[in-house]
């Protein structure tokens, strides 16, 4: 039997590090990103697409599987994994943040988070405990703790008070997750360190964390809006701060550009709706940076995206017409081929840490995918 969670670093490059997750339903290599699988789907893919285009996890979403089709619906109906067909590792958010940004009428109080459903204004509270339920009954393999986001612009005050509650929060997750049972012999619970931009309280967050006690650790509270140039101020001490031997998972990143970046100060963890909302929209990722596939220079252009893509059978002026006909085969191919560009991306990371050449991938990539187009 494998082990339940186990971290291995194979080699180190400056900050950066590439690895090992070893799970009992399997490896994750990291650097990893995760594509999101927010209602129990990669949206537009089958989940044999998404395990081909090289991804070992993807992500869940508590808040939206809680709501419909109702986490103990799919408890009955034998867990996530199953119900999607998909069976490699999934890690499932806290549903904190989808609280805090789609719910309406929510009420914050120690206990927990009172909201009105986006999609019925039904009544639901989501504590650290009913977090942790609803993740047990959906079978998640990487559980998150249940914090409390505030956006970067708020006071360091307001910020304060949301991390030193969210620490209270993350102690209550780790007690209702070690009390689960069999689920809590097979999964892991990560710690999620908040504090904004706001070094100190960034430590005091990690220090928190680290006297609980979790199997791999997220930065969370970045990528909401502050910018490239902050946030990677945030990761030159954010990674730092937290347990060297255990995986660090910035959350909700993001652009190609970021990870690359992320990766350079310390990062293992990705997860990003980036690359399968853009493919639906007619945004392709390519190492000349996105381009915009609904642009009339596509319209008889009859090269693939990437002669490498499992989509370069289609040529661009295909997908051009499929995007501008609302084709549901355009979202399905474009998002197909960005998947497998981010994946090939976090090899390529990963190959250029194991190789000692990180700084060369990094800044090589960079000069060609931000290069001004024509």
């Amino acid at each position: 039997m494998t082990s339940r969670f186990q971290f291995t670093i194979a080699a180190t490059d400056g900050e950066a590090r590439t690895g090992t997750i070893a799970m009992q339903r399997g490896a994750i290599r990291t650097p990893a990103f995760m594509p999101v699988g927010t209602a129990g789907t990669v949206k537009a893919v089958k989940p044999a697409d998404v395990r081909a285009a090289g991804s070992d996890i993807i992500l869940g979403n508590t808040y939206h599987l809680m709501l419909r089709p109702g986490a103990e619906r799919v408890a009955r109906l034998g867990g996530l994994h199953g119900f999607m067909q998909w069976n490699r590792p999934i890690l499932t958010d806290s549903g904190g943040y989808q609280v805090m940004s789609l719910s309406a009428l929510t009420k914050r109080s120690e206990e927990g988070v009172a909201f009105a459903s986006h999609l019925d204004g039904s009544r639901h509270m989501l504590s650290p405990e009913r977090s942790m339920e609803i993740q047990r009954l959906l079978g998640s393999d990487i559980v998150m703790a249940f914090d409390e986001l505030v956006p970067t612009t708020s006071t360091r005050e307001v910020q304060a008070a949301a991390m030193e509650r969210s620490m209270r929060w993350a102690r209550r997750s780790r007690a209702a997750f070690d009390a689960g049972g069999d689920h809590a012999e097979r999964a892991a619970l990560f710690g999620i360190q908040q504090g904004a931009l706001d070094e100190g309280l960034r430590r005091a967050s990690a220090d928190a964390l680290l006297d609980i006690g979790f199997d791999g650790y997220a930065v969370g509270g970045l990528a909401v809006g502050e910018g490239q140039e902050a946030m990677f101020g945030c990761l030159d001490y954010a990674p730092g701060q937290l347990d060297p031997m255990k995986p660090r998972y910035l959350m909700g990143v993001g652009k190609p550009d970021d990870i690359v970046g992320a990766v350079e100060r310390g990062i293992d963890m990705f997860d990003c709706v980036l690359p399968t909302r853009s493919g639906r929209n007619g945004q392709a990722f390519t190492w000349d940076g996105p381009i915009n596939i609904r642009n009339a220079k596509f319209a008889e252009d009859q090269t693939p995206l990437d002669p490498e893509s499992p989509t370069a059978a289609w040529t661009r002026a295909y997908l051009h017409h499929l995007i501008k006909s609302g084709e549901m085969l355009g979202a399905m191919l474009m998002t197909e081929h960005n998947l497998w560009f981010y994946q090939r991306l976090m090899q390529g990371l990963r190959d250029a840490i194991s190789g000692g050449t990180l700084a060369a991938f990094a800044d090589d990539f960079r000069a060609r995918y931000t290069a001004p187009k024509s």
